[in-house]
């Protein structure tokens, strides 16, 4: 059975995630996980979701039949379990969200003894020992064997003086008003404390979570909300995180949205000016914008491109020793902070370049123009292999010498082919994405 998919198990909760699918999905985890076990602990987090409750007592359930003991912190940022496994010395770490989706959705983020996202080859590896009944019930633990679970409320002190140490100590917030949207999600809490005890004055909105109203029309899937409060309260600076708070997305003091590219690169030359910045390059995703990659070549810094998925980039990073990159969705990832995208200590860094550069937001965050991009998705009735498709490298050649990109891959979820094209001229990749589409419908 396939569970996993970009970013940990996700479905509609009480259907596809349901109570006895969750408790022999810990089940199989606690006993991949107890192969290197060294506490027997697995920490526990969750964000606002209803649906979170059932999931949270399955997962304690599932582990502690296998034997772990199990630490529950309540509603946290995801980016904040990452971190609080590493630190209380536990095993594993769990997160349950099902991240930017609606509320009727659920999700299960597994992270190692380190706080890093499980790869693929240990997700397979759950998923098998999640297939093999026998072996489960041959691993239940019985009498003293059993685990235990207890709920510890002080955590969020730990992770608000890590986030807030990441932001230099010769500056502050004083003179800053910005306005946080918390999108009724994990960071209701923890994100106005920290930008408060920084200095700034901020106006929280979407903070009053009550189970249905996550990512409901607030936070990081709608930032328009956030530009109307920013130009409203003549604030400097909006901030609009996600449900799990992994993710953001930035609005200047016009109310503007700032793109996810354009602030990757403001971010990368920051970090190089401030020669923080490890590998001089920066991890990105095939997604990125071509500007982007000029962009950072003008700065004699090299883009680095994955897969879609802030694993991959994370990934990425790793293998070619880079210490930033990100997603144009808002997914960045400071590897000298946190473990994972983290939206608050992301924040940070903006507001850390806001603060020493003296510009403003709709300055500083604008370092370069995007080139004109065009993305359809187009309904298939198979999932052809591409490479099987005649006639489709001769257009994707002919498109390559325009001088134009293109990205073209199905849905992993839908009967859907992904087409994105990009180019200098708007008119052309306008024309030849027409020619795309008209050519998949005929071939599809």
């Amino acid at each position: 059975m396939k569970l996993f998919g970009t970013d940990g198990v996700r479905g509609k909760a009480g259907e596809f995630l349901d109570s006895i699918t969750t408790m022999k999905l810990a089940m199989a985890a606690g006993i991949y996980f107890r192969k290197h076990s060294t506490t027997n602990k697995i920490l526990v987090g969750k964000d606002t979701r209803k649906s979170g409750y059932m999931i949270e007592n399955a997962l304690v359930s599932g582990l502690t039949a296998v034997g772990y003991d199990v630490i529950q912190i309540g509603p946290m940022p995801t980016p904040a379990i990452a971190y609080l496994t590493e630190s209380m010395r536990c095993d594993a770490g769990i997160m349950i969200s099902a991240s930017h989706n609606p509320y009727d959705d659920n999700g299960i983020k597994f992270f190692d003894n380190h706080g890093n996202k499980l790869n693929s080859k240990c997700e397979k590896e759950i998923e098998k020992i999640f297939a093999d009944k026998d072996y489960i019930a041959s691993q239940q633990k019985i009498g003293k064997e059993i685990g235990s679970s207890k709920r510890i409320d002080d955590v969020i002190g730990r992770y608000i003086v890590s986030i807030k140490s990441s932001f230099p100590k010769d500056l502050t917030l004083q003179g800053q008003r910005i306005v946080l949207d918390c999108a009724n999600g994990a960071a209701y809490k923890v994100g106005p404390t920290i930008l408060e005890e920084l200095g700034a004055e901020v106006i929280t909105i979407n903070n009053k979570p009550n189970g249905y109203n996550i990512n409901d029309d607030c936070g990081a899937l709608h930032p328009k909300n956030v530009g109307k409060m920013v130009l409203e309260t003549r604030a400097d600076l909006g901030i609009a995180l996600d449900g799990d708070a992994d993710r953001l997305v930035i609005i200047d003091e016009t109310g503007t949205v700032v793109s996810g590219d354009k602030l990757l690169g403001a971010l990368c030359t920051y970090l190089q000016d401030e020669k923080h910045l490890v590998g001089d390059a920066c991890v990105a995703t095939v997604m990125s914008n071509q500007a982007l990659e000029d962009y950072l070549k003008s700065k004699k810094l090299q883009l680095i491109r994955t897969d879609v998925g802030d694993k991959n980039v994370l990934e990425g990073m790793k293998k070619h020793n880079v210490n930033f990159g990100g997603e144009q969705s808002g997914h960045i990832i400071f590897s000298d902070v946190a473990k994972t995208g983290d939206g608050l200590a992301s924040a940070l860094q903006v507001l850390a370049l806001i603060v020493r550069t003296g510009k403003k937001a709709s300055e500083i965050l604008n370092p370069f123009e995007l080139y004109p991009q065009v993305l359809e998705n187009i309904i298939v009735s198979e999932k052809k292999p591409l490479e099987e498709i005649d006639g489709l490298k001769k257009l994707q050649d002919e498109i390559k010498k325009l001088g134009m990109r293109d990205l073209i891959r199905y849905s992993g979820t839908e009967k859907k082919l992904r087409v994105l094209l990009e180019g200098k001229d708007k008119k052309q990749v306008e024309e030849y994405m027409k020619k795309l589409v008209e050519f998949f419908k005929n071939k599809l």
